[in-house]
């Protein structure tokens, strides 16, 4: 961080509303700056290391430099996830960040910053129900030459900056940025890693892990991952993007946490989904969708969430539908659970025959029931609103990845393994763990 050590204190606003304790009473589905003048000075300092001293109008940063290919950082495990079509459950608000101090943007970016100081934090909290973020808003922006540096700054505050370079097997190279500050209390601090990777077989991939604390106690952490490669099953070229984003606050038994994934080939097909948690004091909440489209006119699609409180009531809703050709299905349920045991539920369904009838049918737990044909026309989406087409589009960055140079004579290992790809729903460790 190259300012103030204000530039940290970022604000998770956990201050939620509270909501009413309901059932679900109807089923629903649908789906120049001006440049400055600078002195600079070479300096020793008492240890006979050259510091450069960096004045400007409004920073005095001393930098520290040291040669040196850079050690290799610890990279997040490979992710996937997407955007999504559903609202989390309605009455249960959990809003997004929104900064104490407004939209005043010199809190977290100096309005002058000399030419060789340490990285400017543009690390904040993340954003609920945002989706995966396109590569170009994501700043990947990697150092061509290996650095490491630390530097302080007028107010305290330090930082630091690392880049370097790791080669394996098959092709295989890593390139990262890493970088960093903290307040000079240790009250707040941020970290964010950037990196591409390639080899040999193809394989490509940018990356982003960002991570934050402010003087509150609120922290969080968030991962965003593009790759391209070719598909183990089909030999198709792939393009995969996933992100996941947490949330902690410092002051009550609040957080949330969402991982988002998107997979799309060359022939159309597409797979999205997304998982969430939030949790507000006694109150917890989570939800979980689907869609997949086969590139030949198979759609399936589904969202399940639900909410509990400790006093012991809960309550979802849940459906699924899938369609081929004008012909296919929807089915549903909504349900609530009262603290004493007692359990109240919806249930319905839709078959659609594709000559204009629907069967429409249904029950719950107080009497209530229907069976009827009707004369009704079939809707659904036969192809994802963001396809193949659009995620080449938007991955320019990554296409243009460029691998190492392979040496005469030698040729990629392109042994995919026996095994399938572990399934999509797997979440990783999180402090925030579902206890549904």
């Amino acid at each position: 961080m190259a300012a103030s050590s204000s530039g940290f204190t970022a604000h998770l606003d956990f201050k939620l509303s509270r909501f009413s304790i309901s059932p679900f009473h109807a089923y629903s589905h649908g789906l120049d700056s001006r440049r400055k003048k600078r002195r600079v000075r070479l300096l020793l300092d008492g240890n006979g290391v050259r510091v450069s001293r960096i004045n400007c109008c409004c920073s005095d940063s001393v930098v520290r430099r040291a040669s040196g290919s850079g050690n290799s950082v610890e990279k997040p495990e490979e992710k996937r996830s997407h955007r999504s079509r559903f609202q989390a459950i309605p009455a249960l608000p959990f809003p997004s960040h929104q900064s104490r101090f407004g939209s005043k943007q010199e809190k977290f970016y100096p309005r002058c910053t000399p030419r060789n100081t340490g990285p400017q934090s543009r690390d904040t909290p993340p954003k609920r129900d945002t989706g995966i973020a396109n590569e170009k808003d994501m700043g990947i922006n990697l150092l061509k030459e290996n650095v490491s540096e630390t530097g302080t700054n007028e107010d305290g505050s330090t930082w630091f900056r690392e880049s370097g370079e790791d080669l394996g097997e098959n092709g295989y190279r890593c390139r990262w940025t890493k970088m960093g500050g903290r307040s000079h209390d240790d009250s707040t601090q941020w970290e964010e890693t950037w990196w591409e990777k390639s080899d040999w077989t193809g394989y490509k991939e940018l990356g982003v892990e960002k991570s934050g604390r402010n003087a509150e106690g609120d922290s969080w952490w968030e991962t965003w991952q593009e790759m391209l490669h070719q598909d183990e099953w089909s030999n198709l070229a792939r393009i995969e993007r996933s992100a996941q984003k947490q949330a902690k606050s410092g002051t009550e038994n609040a957080g949330w946490y969402e991982k988002w994934w998107e997979k799309y080939d060359a022939k159309g097909w597409t797979e999205k989904g997304a998982n969430k948690y939030g949790r507000l004091n006694e109150q917890s909440w989570w939800e979980k969708w689907g869609e997949h489209y086969d590139g030949r006119g198979s759609v399936t699609k589904w969202t399940d969430k639900w909410a509990e409180t400790e006093l012991g009531t809960k309550w979802g809703d849940k459906w699924e539908e899938k369609f081929f050709a004008g012909i296919g299905s929807r089915h549903g349920e909504t349900w609530h659970v009262s603290p004493s045991g007692g359990r109240w539920s919806r249930t319905w369904g839709e078959e659609h025959f594709g000559n204009g009838k629907v069967h429409k049918y249904g029950k719950s737990t107080t009497s209530e029931s229907w069976d009827i044909v009707v004369d009704e026309e079939t809707y659904y989406e036969a192809e994802p609103h963001y396809g193949w087409a659009d995620v080449v589009g938007d991955s320019s960055q990554l296409l243009s990845i460029e691998p190492r140079e392979m040496p005469p004579g030698v040729y990629p290992n392109l042994d995919f393994g026996s095994s399938p790809p572990p399934p999509v729903d797997d979440l990783p460790d999180s402090p925030l763990p579902p206890s549904h």
